[in-house]
């Protein structure tokens, strides 16, 4: 009987081994030249990276709470250059939101580590979505908007983990890029690799009868049911479509597949995709019939009241500067409050530890500059996301607009922000000589005139950053920047740009 089971079990995962070659029955080569693969490597500057601790890589994502859970503490143990690490993103949108920075930070720790990271664009499974969190299906995208998506997405994470960390303070940084191998195999000091795939490359191969057949039949039914993003969208009222409850199968496969042919063992993601993750390390074990394969999740990005944090009332908070300038990404990170931004500190910056311990007692001493904390938070999280020049447009365009500053202002600055803030057309004979309270009015900026006339004597109407001390002012040709723009600003915060036509 057991010599019959074993001969089951052998010709089973035979069959299975036979599945991850494409139709046709050419084995994918370990690592191929693909159509939509984005690859780049850097190596470390020339000092040691000041961020890496001496511990392992889990060790410090633990230390800065980016640890919810691990599928095992093996994890724990692993030395530079022993782990390959994915993290997927699915292609929703033209851009990634805050909520998927975690995971970017994550996969950068890996690397600043010595380990490979993947960034898995999902260009098949976003055609599906995740029901993951998501109390409706997704609507669903056209091929064409996949496509597109995926493609941009690439790109921004290429922008992204491309850059290299500077080993002192705020260098410029470099890239040396070199082919896809393991520079930093020997030296936690040193940057690991990172390459950017997508699933429709090997999933486009893949028929539903050859995946029900030598994937689904490995799945069980009543484990499926039972991971919590499921049981969830099945006690809601809408329930749950056959579409979506595949879905772990599909990224479980896509752990299956990475792990047969490129040897990616870790895969990562929020909390809640640990169903998705154990759903891989299940199809591994059964399938291939072996070990190594782990999972880690990271907490979701929350604020200390339990909401999400990136979700404002204009919507999502987009990490590519053509759909948020940085100049309005770094404003959001420098209004975060004090009871959350040593945590972001942590969770979001490379930032020291000890760095950070004194930034937050030196929130508690008599003479603390209200801010300061959140200036930095703002400035590494813009730079890590925009870069350099990203971080100098969104400190100038800051300094340029602040009420009051001596910042010689251009059309090219007020323009720049003219989609973070309200901004309005008039003809040119509607402005000049026109008196800036019936101005103030009648862009919106605010609401009566008597509200303009309290204003300028409480010193809080600033036109072109000068703040305005008579009611009688009218608008002069000067006054105009550049023949082309006005800015008004109520206070430090309302805004109105002026669009001279």
């Amino acid at each position: 009987m057991a010599a019959a089971m074993a001969t089951a079990a052998t010709a089973a995962a035979a069959s299975s081994r036979a599945f991850l070659r494409p139709h046709g029955g050419l084995l994918l080569p370990l690592i191929r030249p693909l159509r939509r693969r984005l690859s780049a490597t850097a190596a470390s500057a020339s000092a040691p990276v000041s961020t890496a601790a001496p511990g392992g890589v889990v060790d410090v994502l633990r230390e800065r709470g980016l640890v919810e859970a691990t599928t095992s503490e093996a994890l724990a143990a692993a030395r530079p250059g022993e782990l390959k690490v994915y993290c997927g993103f699915d292609p929703t949108a033209e851009s990634l939101h805050l909520g998927n920075l975690l995971g970017l930070v994550a996969l950068s720790w890996f690397r600043r580590c010595g380990h490979t990271a993947v960034a898995l664009v999902g260009g098949a499974t976003g055609r599906v979505g995740d029901p993951s969190g998501k109390s409706a299906e997704r609507p669903e995208l056209d091929v064409a908007a996949v496509e597109a998506n995926s493609d941009a997405i690439k790109s921004l994470v290429a922008q992204i983990l491309g850059r290299v960390p500077e080993p002192a303070h705020h260098s410029q940084p470099g890239t040396n890029q070199q082919p896809l191998v393991n520079s930093a195999a020997g030296s936690s000091a040193n940057m690991g690799s990172f390459v950017i795939l997508d699933n429709y490359d090997w999933w486009k191969d893949i028929t539903l009868l050859d995946f029900l057949k030598e994937v689904g039949r490995f799945a069980r039914v009543g484990t499926m049911i039972a991971k919590e993003s499921v049981k969830k969208r099945l006690a809601s009222e809408e329930g749950m479509s056959y579409t979506e409850f595949t879905y772990q199968l599909l990224q479980g496969y896509d752990f299956l597949h990475m792990f047969k042919n490129m040897g990616v063992n870790v895969q990562i993601g929020g909390s809640d995709q640990w169903g998705n993750i154990t759903a891989g390390t299940e199809l591994i074990r059964k399938i291939l019939q072996v070990e190594g394969a782990h999972g880690l999740t990271f907490p979701l990005l929350l604020k200390s009241d339990g909401t999400k944090f990136g979700k404002t009332e204009d919507g999502a908070i987009w990490l590519s500067s053509k759909m948020l300038s940085p100049y309005k990404f770094y404003q959001y990170f420098f209004a975060v409050p004090d009871v959350d931004v040593i945590r972001f500190m942590k969770t979001l910056t490379f930032v020291s530890l000890d760095e950070i311990q004194e930034l937050e007692e030196s929130m508690k001493k008599p003479g603390y500059v209200p801010n300061t904390v959140q200036k930095r938070l703002a400035e590494e999280v813009t730079r890590f996301v925009h870069g350099e020049e990203g971080l100098a447009e969104a400190l100038k365009a800051t300094e340029a607009l602040r009420p009051g500053a001596q910042t010689q202002l251009d059309a090219q600055t007020i323009e720049g922000i003219a989609d973070d803030v309200p901004s309005c057309s008039l003809a040119y004979d509607l402005v000049v000589k026109s008196p800036l309270v019936d101005l103030a009015v009648s862009t919106g900026l605010l609401t009566s005139k008597s509200a303009v006339k309290r204003l300028i004597k409480q010193g809080g109407l600033y036109l072109n950053n000068i703040r305005i001390d008579s009611e009688d002012k009218l608008v002069e040709e000067g006054d105009i920047v550049d023949g082309k723009v006005l800015l008004l600003s109520a206070g430090k915060k309302n805004k109105m740009v002026v669009k001279i036509s």
